[in-house]
């Protein structure tokens, strides 16, 4: 299992390329089902949940084409001969269930594995389940597998999510294209990768209105057609790398970006007394050398805090000026990264939903291990600005959301290997 070795107290600055946003790239290529012509997508990350997806499109019978070191992916549905998406792929990545919306809308049926056999109850797939049995199809749960059928095609409806979810918004927006007649979602997810799927599927044809709100009104349409169409910035992966220029007061610029998609955050690097400065592609953080001011914030659906970067700004906390409390409102379990950053001398405390941070001038190298995505990238932070030689273990939790990180961070002055 490969590990990190990481030398801290390198300031970091530089300029750093930004991929493709992995949770754009997943529902775009689920929505791919839809189009009765090839199809090709661009600035697609190499990424493992990436390639999972494509897996789970190539189990089906798609034919997927993906030019190695362009980020260019070719999808054809027209040699499609199963709608069967397996438990053996499925299970990996949350993500696979996007595959239920298209197959039962333009084909009518569809068996799919529950995402890691997770249990039906109040979790977000249960919405997903929900909003298509109110388009009208039949629908249930055997032996971990949903099965899905509808008469002719799906129908228009009016659906209310009982939370905000992106999975489930995004896997009704893209069934509800080919429905008959007009769908009405309320209490919509207003994700900046929702809204990228949106637009790929109006230039497939769709008839979509309130692009980036939190009511769609989708107007079914008979067909969708393939385009060519540019996956958005990660922008999680953009504040990362500003997040490693804040922590190690240096200054980062980051490009192939966009400010819009993290204004929130922004903020909070400025609130930490960072120069933030942004172009039409661009963003920089410049620290100055600076030590960072301790900043508290509260996750919450897009346009605020974003959950995905609670652990990298609590990271900076750990080394700033101050105390901060971090209230996470949006996944239970999400502070695993605490008693790791502990071990390597962060004060915290944690109670429920509330962290506490009272930041020291210094980390500690320690071994440490990555127990998901955004914990992973938390603890390399820290390792950055540690004194000494800090292993992380289990890190292929990172390679699932951050390609080509060591070398990446290399190019920012940052010394990390890979150990295999």
């Amino acid at each position: 299992m490969d590990k990190f070795r990481i030398q801290g107290g390198a300031c970091l600055s530089g300029t750093v390329q930004i991929s493709g946003a992995k949770n754009a790239a997943l529902p775009l290529l689920a929505a791919t089902i839809l189009a009765s012509t090839p199809i090709t997508l661009t600035n697609v990350p190499d990424l493992k949940d990436v390639s999972t997806l494509i897996k789970v499109l190539e189990s089906l019978g798609i034919t997927v084409q993906r030019e190695k070191g362009t980020g260019v992916v070719h999808v054809d549905t027209a040699t499609l001969n199963s709608k069967f998406a397996p438990y053996e792929l499925v299970k990996t990545m949350r993500a696979s269930i996007l595959v239920l919306g298209p197959l039962l809308a333009r084909y009518g049926e569809a068996t799919v594995s529950l995402p890691g056999g997770c249990a039906i109850g109040s979790r977000p797939v249960e919405q997903h389940l929900k909003a298509l049995e109110a388009m009208g199809a039949e629908i249930t749960v055997e032996n971990g597998y949903v099965h899905a059928k509808v008469d002719g095609r799906l129908k228009g409806t009016r659906f209310s999510f009982d939370m905000v979810t992106v999975g489930g918004t995004e896997n009704i927006l893209i069934a509800a294209t080919l429905a008959s007649g007009t769908t009405i979602l309320d209490n919509c997810a207003r994700e900046p990768e929702v809204t990228d799927l949106a637009h790929l599927l109006v230039a497939m044809g769709a008839q979509i209105e309130g692009i980036g709100t939190d009511q769609l009104i989708i107007h079914g349409v008979e067909s969708l057609n393939g385009v060519e169409y540019r996956v958005v910035a990660d922008r999680i992966e953009t504040g990362s790398y500003l997040a490693a220029a804040a922590m190690t007061g240096g200054c980062v610029r980051t490009t192939n970006t966009d400010a819009r998609l993290l204004e929130a955050v922004l903020l909070k690097f400025e609130e930490m007394g960072a120069t933030v400065t942004t172009g039409d592609d661009w963003i920089e953080l410049d620290m100055r050398g600076k030590r960072p001011k301790a900043v508290s914030f509260r996750t919450l659906p897009h346009p605020a805090f974003p959950t995905d970067m609670q652990a990298q700004i609590m990271t900076v906390n750990t080394v700033a000026e101050g105390t901060a409390t971090v209230i996470e409102t949006i996944f239970e379990n999400r502070y695993m990264h605490v008693p790791e950053l502990s071990r390597m001398g962060a004060k915290i405390q944690v109670d429920g939903h509330t962290a506490i941070i009272t930041g020291v001038e210094k980390l500690q190298a320690a071994p440490v291990m990555a127990t998901d995505l955004r914990a992973s990238m938390s603890l390399v932070l820290a390792a950055l600005t540690a004194e000494g030689e800090t292993i992380i273990d289990r890190i292929y939790h990172i390679d699932r959301g951050y390609e080509n990180v060591e070398e990446k961070l290399r190019g920012l002055g940052a010394v990390i290997e890979r150990v295999k």
